[in-house]
């Protein structure tokens, strides 16, 4: 049998008192060890969902279980099973890494645990910097203090809103490798993000939210096979001043000053229809010197599925 979700979304909703409906009717499951990418664009409800979820944001319809606790009902239970790591670097400036990740293992009533949080800093890379003040850091390493801090209380299930927002490349992959290596310790990983590589890169599954409702969730695979084009093109030998009619089946354009011939197909649907394509071509005496083919990328897909609803 599947384990039960690690959390459970239904019909959530909020909306503020000027009137400003932030989500609408939001079902989600969140499995035990997934990598759940959550994308959108700016103002679309990612960080006001992943509030509600955290107790932040009182939804005014609908319920969230965290490991089974109501967050409304079992806020303190359901709390302690999350750890988040908000957008914003705000956190003491005047404290160490060390009494920073100690203050908020307190927090939960929970028991010292020196060695537990050792570790943490460690896989963080922070051990060297956990005396040094934190307002002496930088902006990346703040960041890795914030996830520490999340950490803390060995939460079952860590937010991570935009994690990598205003970082460079190399530390992007430096979480990314981090984030993977607490999925394989056990923790389930939500994290929102505008960055369509970053959720290729590490999503299992992935939602898309626009206008406070989640219009679509798939696993990675599914939904580049499902909305995923592909595009084949021919470079000819010779260009072509039209198309000709005999090759109306299939939707092409010229490109490339006629010198290329484009065919954009389902890359989910049958392809007996490229080798048929070819077939004609050479029937027709059009040759082609070389063919080159392309799949959509997330972004594409991404873009398409929101502008289709606006």
């Amino acid at each position: 049998m599947p384990s039960p979700p690690v959390i459970s979304i239904s019909a959530l909703g909020k909306t503020y008192a000027s009137g400003l409906v932030a989500l609408q009717d939001v079902d989600l499951d969140i499995h035990p060890g997934e990598i759940f990418a959550l994308l959108g664009p700016n103002g679309a409800g990612k960080t006001t969902l992943i509030s509600a979820v955290c107790g932040i944001v009182t939804p005014t319809a609908g319920s969230v279980r965290v490991n089974g606790y109501d967050i409304r009902r079992d806020y303190r239970a359901a709390r302690a099973q999350i750890g988040l790591v908000p957008q914003e670097l705000y956190t003491d400036l005047f404290e160490t890494p060390w009494d920073t990740v100690r203050f908020s293992r307190g927090l939960f009533g929970l028991a010292p645990n020196p060695a537990y949080l050792e570790r943490v800093l460690r896989d963080l890379s922070l051990w060297d910097k956990r005396k040094d003040m934190i307002m002496t850091l930088s902006g990346g390493m703040k960041r890795r203090v914030l996830i520490a801090k999340a950490l803390a209380h060995e939460p079952q299930v860590l937010f991570l809103d935009e994690p990598t927002a205003g970082v460079d490349v190399e530390l992007r992959r430096d979480m990314w490798a981090l984030v993977r290596r607490l999925r394989d310790s056990g923790v389930t990983i939500i994290l929102t993000t505008h960055y369509i590589d970053e959720a290729e890169e590490m999503a299992d599954r992935i939602g898309v939210i626009n206008k406070g409702r989640l219009i679509l969730v798939e696993t990675k695979t599914e939904l580049m096979k499902k909305l995923g084009k592909k595009q084949l093109t021919l470079h000819l030998l010779e260009p072509l001043t039209a198309i000709p009619a005999d090759l109306s089946g299939w939707a092409l354009t010229l490109a490339n000053d006629s010198a290329d011939l484009e065919y954009v197909f389902d890359a989910s649907a049958e392809q007996a229809s490229v080798p048929a394509l070819l077939q004609r071509l050479g029937e027709l005496g059009i040759g082609f010197k070389d063919l080159t083919t392309r799949q959509s990328s997330l972004e594409e897909i991404f873009v398409s599925l929101v502008s289709e609803r606006q």
